[in-house]
């Protein structure tokens, strides 16, 4: 059913349980116990193999001059994609080589979150603008979508589930969803749905970033959301949009909170302007946590989100603190287990 305090022509109810998709990878963890460190750093020989197997992939990989990166995601082979937020365009990164090349030319507005799915397909958050969806293969644009009429708005970030593309909004106090039909079939430009946050959500006014990086809980029943101005993490009922804020005990705020991972019961809170990611134990219904560490790495440059493949997590250097020009080089890291 179409959720309460939401509008759409749409019957389906855009949400369905998900899994995880990779294992993770790190090159420093800081601010854990010994006991907690040793867990973390400490892999299966599967692990260990994978990571022998690619100890000479590159750490660093160069993207084009002056292409502002902010979204990224990896599908199941070695490629990265990532959208600038200067023209729109998605390049692909060869995770083994560091070698890429644009694969669909930017319609000049930003490119922010993206996500692949498992049928070629790139969902794309464009801000202002709404959403599209790129075909990876091609570089076509086989859908765009104005996600709501209300204004100012910010489509930032997406997460995919097996029924819909939810969207945060980073000046609405909603999520916006584009339900998937039969065999992920893509929803008509009328059939948005839109779903009005409230519970323990407070919307900071005007353009304050709110809503920003999302993914699902572990037992796939229910949404997070993270708050960036006031570094709250939030559990989001998908059909009514109540939300709570998920007990994360003593550890410190999620401020500049940006984009999330979950691999099993482990979220991954990137935290843009501290170089840092924060790691979380979730429960199996993501209303609790417990902080495990603090990931860092010395060639992080205010990375916005990451994407996991192998043993490795990957990070854009977003250089938020560096004045854009069409000379200014941006990289991904590889934080190595």
């Amino acid at each position: 059913m179409v959720p309460p305090h939401s509008s759409s022509r749409s019957s389906l109810s855009p949400f369905s349980p998900l899994s995880a998709r990779h294992p993770v990878s790190r090159r420093q963890l800081l601010t854990a116990s010994a006991a907690t460190a040793g867990a973390l750093l400490v892999g299966t020989s599967a692990a260990g193999t994978a990571a022998a197997a690619g100890k000479t992939w590159p750490d660093v990989i160069p993207l084009p001059n002056g292409f502002r990166p902010e979204g990224i995601t990896i599908g199941g082979g070695p490629y990265a994609y990532l959208g600038s937020l200067g023209d729109g365009s998605i390049y692909r990164a060869d995770l083994r080589t560091g070698q890429g090349r644009i694969i669909s030319t930017g319609p000049g507005t930003p490119s922010v979150g993206l996500e692949l799915d498992g049928r070629g397909r790139l969902f794309v958050a464009g801000r202002a603008q709404g959403a599209r969806v790129v075909d990876v293969r091609t570089g076509a644009v086989l859908a765009s979508y104005r996600l709501t009429t209300s204004t100012p708005t910010f489509a930032n970030d997406v997460f995919l589930t097996p029924r819909a593309a939810w969207f945060t909004d980073s000046f609405q106090p909603a999520l916006h969803a584009l339900p998937l039909g039969r065999n992920g079939g893509l929803p008509h430009a009328d059939d948005v749905v839109t779903l009005t946050l409230r519970g323990d959500w407070t919307q900071a006014p005007g353009e304050t970033v709110n809503a920003n990086g999302i993914t699902g809980t572990p037992d796939g029943k229910a949404l997070l959301v993270v708050q960036s101005g006031a570094g709250g993490l939030h559990r989001v009922d998908p059909r009514t949009g109540v939300t709570r804020l998920v007990d994360l005990g003593d550890s410190a705020p999620l401020t500049n909170g940006d984009g999330l991972l979950l691999l099993g019961r482990r979220l991954y809170v990137v935290q843009n302007r501290q170089n840092a990611i924060d790691v979380f134990k979730l429960a199996a219904d993501g209303r609790t946590g417990v902080f495990e560490g603090r990931l860092t790495d010395p060639d992080f440059d205010v990375p916005t989100t990451v994407a996991a493949h192998k043993n490795r997590l990957y990070l854009p250097n977003a250089r938020f603190t560096t004045t854009p020009t069409p000379d200014t080089t941006y990289t991904v890291v590889a934080v190595e287990r």
